[in-house]
C-alpha cells in the first residue's frame, strides 16, 4: 500500500434510518497528508488503496488519536473529540483526485473548496449531483425527506417546531466553515463548496454557488454561479464589484480579473481581464457582436465578445441610440473605469 494520499479527513455526519449518508462535517480536512500520518491510520481503518469512505467507531477514534498524537497533534485532538460523538463517524481517504463515488467523498471535496485548500474547478467533481441527496435542512439538522413528516409531527406533539430552512442538495457554507476575513450578510446565499477569499464582502442579495467564488478582496452584490472565479480588487471600495450575473457551469471557468466592475443587472459569459467595466444592464455572451471604438469613438471593427476575453482595460457599453454593444479601449477606457469605481 502506498502512503501517499491526495486528501484525508475525519468527519461526523448524519445518516437516514437505512444508514445512507445525508451529510458529513469535516472540521480539519487535509490535502497531501504526510506519509507518516497515512501509515499510522491506514491499518486501524483497514484501508488498503484507492478512494474510500470508511465508517469507524468511537473506540477506533480513541485508538486513532493515540496513534497520531506524535505525528499530527491537531488531528489527534480532533479524533479525541470525535471519540465523544453520538453521531456516525467516517474517515474519507482519497488516493487521487478522481470522479466521486460516495456522499462522504462529495462532501470532502466541497469542504476542500470552502476551506480554501483548492480553488474553483481545481478538483474533479464529476458525478457529484447523484451523490448529494435532496435533504430538508432543519433546525435539528439534515433530515431525510421521507422521514420529515413524522419528525414534524413528533415535534408538534412536544410543543416544539421543527423549522425547515430549505430543501436542497447543498447546505449553506457557514454551517460547515466560516473562512477568515469575510463578511456575509445572508449566509443562506452561499453554498458549501464556495471559495470565499480573504477580504470578500457578500451583500444581502449576493449569491455564490459551489465550485465558484472570489479570490478577495472584493464585493459581491449579485450572483456568482458555478465556474466563475472573481479576481482580487484593486481599489479601497471593494475591487471587483459584481452587481450583475456571472455565469459559468460545465467545464467552463470564467475568470474575472482584478479591479473589475460589473454594473447592476449586468452579466457576463466570457472571462474578463484586469480593470474591465461592464455597463449596468448589459449582458455579454461569447457570441455577442461588439463594435470596437477608438479614442474618437470611431468604429475600428466588429468582433465577437469571445475575441476580447481576458483583455485588460476594456469598457463594455450599449449605444443608447442604436442599441449596439460597444467596447472602448486604452486610455479612455481606463479613465472611465476609474471614474466608475470612484462613484461606486
Amino acid at each position: 500500500m502506498s502512503n501517499t494520499l491526495f486528501s484525508l479527513a475525519f468527519g461526523v455526519g448524519t445518516q437516514n434510518r437505512q444508514g445512507a449518508w445525508l451529510e458529513v462535517f469535516y472540521a480539519q480536512p487535509l490535502v497531501n497528508p504526510s506519509a507518516e500520518l497515512v501509515a499510522a491510520v491506514a491499518p486501524l481503518l483497514g484501508y488498503t488503496e484507492g478512494n474510500q469512505a470508511i465508517t469507524f467507531t468511537t473506540a477506533q477514534a480513541s485508538q486513532l488519536a493515540e496513534a497520531v498524537k506524535a505525528i499530527d497533534p491537531a488531528q489527534a485532538a480532533l479524533l479525541t473529540r470525535l471519540a465523544e460523538s453520538h453521531k456516525p463517524l467516517v474517515a474519507t481517504l482519497l488516493a487521487e483526485d478522481a470522479a466521486l463515488t460516495s456522499t462522504p467523498e462529495a462532501y470532502l471535496k466541497l469542504h476542500l473548496l470552502s476551506h480554501r485548500l483548492a480553488k474553483p474547478h481545481g478538483l474533479s467533481l464529476a458525478g457529484i449531483f447523484p451523490l448529494l441527496p435532496n435533504v430538508a435542512w432543519t433546525s435539528q439538522g439534515a433530515v431525510d425527506l421521507s422521514e420529515l413528516a413524522e419528525l414534524q409531527l413528533e415535534a408538534r406533539l412536544k410543543g416544539e417546531l421543527l423549522e425547515v430552512f430549505s430543501v436542497d442538495k447543498f447546505p449553506k457554507m457557514t454551517d460547515y466553515v466560516v473562512p477568515t476575513g469575510v463578511r456575509i450578510a445572508d449566509s443562506a446565499r452561499v453554498r458549501l463548496g464556495a471559495y470565499i477569499g480573504e477580504g470578500t464582502t457578500i451583500m444581502h442579495e449576493g449569491f455564490v454557488n459551489f465550485n465558484a467564488g472570489t479570490e478577495g478582496p472584493g464585493m459581491i452584490e449579485g450572483r456568482v454561479s458555478a465556474g466563475v472565479f472573481v479576481g482580487k480588487g484593486s481599489d479601497l471600495g471593494g475591487g471587483c464589484s459584481t452587481m450583475g450575473t456571472l455565469s459559468g457551469g460545465g467545464n467552463i471557468v470564467i475568470k474575472v480579473g482584478e479591479g473589475c466592475l460589473i454594473g447592476a443587472n449586468a452579466g457576463i459569459g466570457i472571462p474578463l481581464g484586469d480593470r474591465n467595466t461592464v455597463e449596468a444592464g448589459l449582458y455579454i455572451t461569447a457570441g455577442t457582436k461588439v463594435a470596437l471604438l477608438d479614442e474618437q469613438n470611431q468604429l475600428v471593427k466588429v468582433v465577437k465578445a469571445r475575441d476580447l476575453a481576458g483583455q485588460p482595460d476594456l469598457l463594455f457599453r450599449r449605444n443608447s441610440v442604436s442599441g449596439a454593444v460597444e467596447c472602448k479601449t486604452h486610455k479612455s477606457a481606463i479613465e472611465l473605469n476609474e471614474a466608475l469605481h470612484a462613484h461606486n
